[in-house]
């Protein structure tokens, strides 16, 4: 039987009772399953955190010391138990490291997305399906009238311009895969990569991922190159050089209100869209979908009739 409580969701986070864990806990706790490094999953100070072995080193790049008081590195598919309840990790595909959470209790089986994408991605373990008798699955992109476009294509409009360019790029996960994607189809580009950027290619490269060529950004090599070098920052600093000069400003993400003001826009997701979202629930073929991490209101309103879908968040 379905247990409607298995999952609650609390201002911490999604928190199993049975198993007395967090799902990425947005404050510190005892017990943390973390599905990937990014930010607003992986909190530094939880005193243990079971994860993979690329979130638990991203994690440490970023928070040092206080990542966490013990890692309990879990490679895909191995499994472990928490109080009764248990756990294996599936690539997710949204990045290096990151895993689908299947937890088993009582027969039942539920699987936790974290965040996760369907489209290929050189740079990360590509998305596994298992199936399962609830699918808890992030909705960043639950709408019918979102479709992401073709990566590819989308990279290739760089090839439209010789001038150099300013890339906005969330510094982990996205930044490596613009690299290896400019790498593949953009081959008159130099790529220049933020400081802040680098340890984060320098670990994809220590776990075995091909990133191709790139640089350490250098003032005066953008300075007496004047075309094709694509200077890749993280937002922050993208936001502060408002009023950079002799550059093509593009902030490469998914979400449409952040391309404003950019000269070019170049739209590549590492979430799912709506088809996806909904071919993932053809794969898992759970008994109940259960939301979170967005608005679950139009995916409720698609399966009405047809499946059980309750909204966490």
């Amino acid at each position: 039987m379905i247990l409607d409580d298995f999952l609650v969701p609390t201002k911490i986070g999604l928190f199993c009772a049975y198993g007395n864990f967090y799902l990425d806990p947005k404050e510190v706790v005892k017990e943390a399953v973390i599905s990937h490094a990014h930010g607003d999953h992986a909190i530094s100070g939880n005193i243990n955190v079971y994860c993979t072995e690329a979130t638990s080193l991203f994690m440490l790049h970023r928070y040092k010391k206080f990542a966490a008081v013990n890692f309990h590195i879990q490679p895909y598919h191995a499994g472990f138990e928490l109080n009764g309840v248990k756990i294996s990790f599936i690539p997710a595909g949204h990045m290096l490291g990151s895993a689908l959470v299947m937890m088993e209790f009582k027969g039942i089986k539920y699987l936790y997305t974290g965040d996760y994408k369907l489209q290929p991605d050189m740079t990360c373990e590509p998305i596994e399906f298992a199936t399962a008798d609830v699918l808890i699955t992030e909705t960043t992109f639950a709408n019918p009238e979102t479709k992401h476009p073709d990566p590819v294509q989308e990279i290739k409009k760089l090839n439209a311009t010789q001038s150099n360019i300013m890339m906005g790029a969330y510094a982990l996960g996205k930044s490596q895969r613009l690299i290896r994607l400019i790498n593949d189809h953009c081959p008159e580009k130099r790529i220049l990569v933020h400081h802040s950027i680098l340890p984060f290619v320098k670990i994809y490269e220590k776990l075995g991922v091909d990133m191709g060529k790139y640089e350490m950004y250098d003032r005066k090599v953008m300075k007496s190159t004047p075309t094709n070098l694509i200077y890749m920052v993280p937002p922050m600093v993208y936001r502060s050089y408002i009023k950079a000069v002799n550059v093509i400003r593009i902030f490469v993400t998914g979400w449409k209100h952040l391309q404003n003001n950019n000269e070019l826009q170049v739209y590549i997701s590492d979430h799912v869209d709506w088809e996806e979202i909904v071919q993932t629930i053809d794969k898992v073929k759970p008994k109940e979908v259960w939301t979170t991490h967005g608005s679950g209101v139009q995916l409720k309103s698609f399966y009405e009739n047809i499946l059980i879908v309750k909204l966490l968040s």
